[in-house]
C-alpha cells in the first residue's frame, strides 16, 4: 500500500535534493522507496513545491461559516448575524449568496469552495499571449536556451511589453505539471534534455593516464587569462558508444566553436591527424594555442606543436572549469548528440551544420552578439 509523504518527510526530501545527494541515499535515509521518492521530486519537475497557503486572520475561518449557518437556520437576518460576527453584512450577504443562498447554505460546503478558490492557479504569461508562446517554442525548437529566449525578447520586439518572459517561468512551465503552456516534449530541446531540475553534482575522477613532457597551464602567458587577444582556443572530446568520438575546439575570446570528426577512432594519431588538419585552416593569428585536459588521446602533442606551430597546454587533474567554455559548450552539444549515441555515422557536414547553428546563437558573454558575429570581427581585424 502507497504511504503519502508526511510535511517533514517531504521538507527532509526536498532539503537533501537541493543538497546534492542522490535520490538513492534519500531513499534510504528516510525509509522509503527510491521509487516513492523519485515520483515525489519528479512531480514538480525537481523544483521544491510552495509552501502552503497561510490563511490571513482576515478572511471567513470555518467558525465563522458554521455561525452564519446556525444564524441562517435560527432565522436571523443577515444584518443580525454580522453584528454577532463583527463583520459587515454586505460580506455576509457576498457569501451566503455564493454559497446556495439562505436556505441551501452549509459551511463545511462553503469552506470547501472557498479553499477551492484560493487554490486556483492563475493562468501563466505564456498560456494567455498566443504570440509568446509561439516565439518561445519556436527558439526551444532551435534549442536555444530559456536565458537566451528571454534575452532576445526585448531586442526582437523593443516596444512590445506583452513580448516578455523570464528564463524562470519558461523552465516553470516546461518542468512543473499544470503548468505546461509550453509543448510537453519541448524540454527534450533543453541543454541537458531532462524534464527534472537537478542540482549540480559532483564529478568522478576519470582515471586517465600521465602524459609525457606535458605543458601546463601555470605557463600559459597572461594575455589568454584574460581572453582579449582572440586565437586561443579549447578542446575536448565528445565520446559516444564504442569509443568513437566527435573533437570540439572553442575560441576563448568568441566561443566560436569547430568540431571534427575522427573517422579513424579518438587514439592519438587519428587526434592529431584531425586537430591538425582543422587548425591549419586558419589564418595564422588566430591559431595561437590550445588548452587541453589530461586525455590520452593528446599523447602526441609534441609532433602536433612540430607541425603546426601552436603550442598545446595542460589543465591541471581534475580542473575541468580551467577550460571552461569547450566544457560548457560539450554541454551543448550533448542536446544533438545525447550520451549513448553512436557518433560514427556523422559525416563531417553535419558537424559543420550543427557547429554553423550554435555559432549562430547570441550569447549573454559577448553583449548579445553571437560566436560567428564576434569571430568575423576577429578575422577582420587581422586582415
Amino acid at each position: 500500500m502507497y504511504v503519502r509523504f508526511s510535511a517533514a518527510e517531504q521538507s527532509e526530501v526536498w532539503d537533501r535534493y537541493e543538497t546534492g545527494e542522490s535520490m538513492r541515499s534519500i531513499a534510504r535515509s528516510i525509509g522509503r522507496s527510491m521509487a516513492a521518492v523519485r515520483d515525489l521530486i519528479h512531480k514538480t519537475g525537481g523544483i521544491r513545491p510552495l509552501a502552503p497557503t497561510v490563511w490571513s486572520e482576515a478572511r471567513m475561518s470555518l467558525a465563522d461559516r458554521e455561525e452564519i449557518s446556525r444564524g441562517l437556520a435560527t432565522g436571523l437576518s443577515m444584518r443580525q448575524v454580522a453584528a454577532g460576527l463583527g463583520r459587515s453584512p454586505s460580506t455576509i450577504s457576498r457569501e451566503v449568496a455564493a454559497n446556495g443562498g439562505r436556505h441551501r447554505y452549509r459551511a463545511c460546503d462553503a469552506e470547501a469552495s472557498a479553499r477551492r478558490r484560493a487554490r486556483r492557479p492563475r493562468p501563466t504569461k505564456l498560456a494567455l499571449c498566443r504570440r509568446l508562446r509561439r516565439a518561445v517554442e519556436g527558439k526551444l525548437e532551435k534549442r536555444w536556451s530559456p536565458q537566451q529566449i528571454a534575452d532576445w525578447l526585448p531586442e526582437a520586439f523593443p516596444h512590445d511589453p506583452e513580448m516578455r518572459v523570464s528564463h524562470e517561468t519558461i523552465y516553470m512551465s516546461l518542468f512543473v505539471q499544470g503548468r505546461g503552456a509550453l509543448r510537453q516534449e519541448l524540454f527534450r530541446c533543453l541543454r541537458q534534455g531532462r524534464a527534472t531540475r537537478r542540482p549540480q553534482g559532483k564529478r568522478q575522477a576519470t582515471g586517465q593516464g600521465k602524459i609525457r613532457d606535458m605543458v601546463m597551464i601555470s605557463e600559459r602567458p597572461a594575455e589568454i587569462e584574460d581572453r582579449a587577444v582572440p586565437g586561443h582556443w579549447e578542446g575536448d572530446l565528445i565520446v559516444g558508444t564504442g569509443r568513437r568520438a566527435i573533437g570540439t575546439l572553442v575560441e576563448r575570446s568568441t566561443r566560436y566553436v569547430m568540431l571534427m570528426r575522427l573517422p579513424d577512432g579518438n587514439g592519438g594519431e587519428a587526434v592529431r591527424k584531425a586537430l591538425a588538419k582543422t587548425i591549419v585552416k586558419l589564418p595564422t593569428e588566430l591559431r595561437r594555442s590550445i588548452t587541453w585536459d589530461q586525455g590520452r588521446e593528446m599523447n602526441e602533442h609534441a609532433r602536433f606543436t612540430v607541425d603546426t606551430g601552436v603550442q598545446i597546454y595542460f589543465c591541471d587533474p581534475k580542473s575541468p572549469w580551467q577550460r571552461g567554455s569547450n566544457e560548457n559548450t560539450n554541454g551543448l552539444l550533448r542536446q544533438y548528440f545525447p550520451k549513448g549515441t553512436e557518433l560514427s555515422g556523422y559525416s563531417q557536414a553535419h558537424l559543420n551544420a550543427v557547429a554553423r547553428e550554435l555559432n549562430e546563437r547570441p550569447r549573454r558573454t559577448l553583449g548579445g552578439m553571437s560566436p560567428s558575429e564576434a569571430f568575423a570581427e576577429a578575422v577582420a581585424s587581422t586582415g
